[in-house]
Formats: structure tokens, sequence, C-alpha cells
């Protein structure tokens, strides 16, 4: 069972851009192999976190609206929302320390 919680299109708002603490929203698909390789980094990120910040993933083809809205092009794309505002985004398979770094801005 993934620590991190799937997000979709209908409640993307709800959750990621009206969330009081920052949210890292992973943008993934069951086909995509380095996708499949994040899985357990973001898994650990969400536990290690966990009251600090929103662990979410997104599966691009079941949910193609945010995407789009977003620009995604590639995936894996971590996308680090605070406030409801993109704060940064890292595309591609990232180790532990990289998603880390990426998470500080906003801690």
């Amino acid at each position: 069972m993934s620590s991190a919680k799937a997000v979709n299109d209908g409640d993307f708002t709800s959750v990621v851009l009206q969330s009081d603490v920052p949210v890292l929203v992973d943008f993934w698909a069951s086909w995509c192999g380095p996708c499949q390789m994040m899985g357990p980094v973001v898994d650990e990120i969400a536990g290690k976190y966990e009251g600090k910040v929103k662990v979410l993933k997104l599966n691009v083809d079941e949910n193609p609206q945010t995407p789009a809205k977003y620009g995604i092009r590639g995936i894996p794309t971590l996308i680090l929302f605070s406030k409801g505002e993109v704060v940064d985004r890292v595309i591609g398979a990232q180790p532990k320390s990289a998603v880390e770094t990426l998470l500080k801005k906003v801690l």
C-alpha cells in the first residue's frame, strides 16, 4: 500500500491548491519504468514528512486535464505546491536527496 495518496482531476483544486500545508504531487503512469523506480522514494518521503507536507500521486492516463494544465511533457514529474502556487518541479527519476532538497524550499 502506497503512503502517498491518490489525487485526481476532480479533487485537485480542493486537495492540492487549497491545502494549508505544502503539497508534493507525483505525476506518473503505470507503464512508466522511471515512475515505478520513483514509487518507493515518493512513499518514503510521504512517511518521513507526514504532517509537514502532503505527498500525492496523480495518474496522468486516468486524469489528463491536470497534467495538461501544468505542462507535463515527461513523467515522472514531481511538482511542489505551496499556497496554491507552483514552487518548483523536477522531471525524471530522482534520488531521495534531490526530492528532499526540493522540499527544503517550503519547510
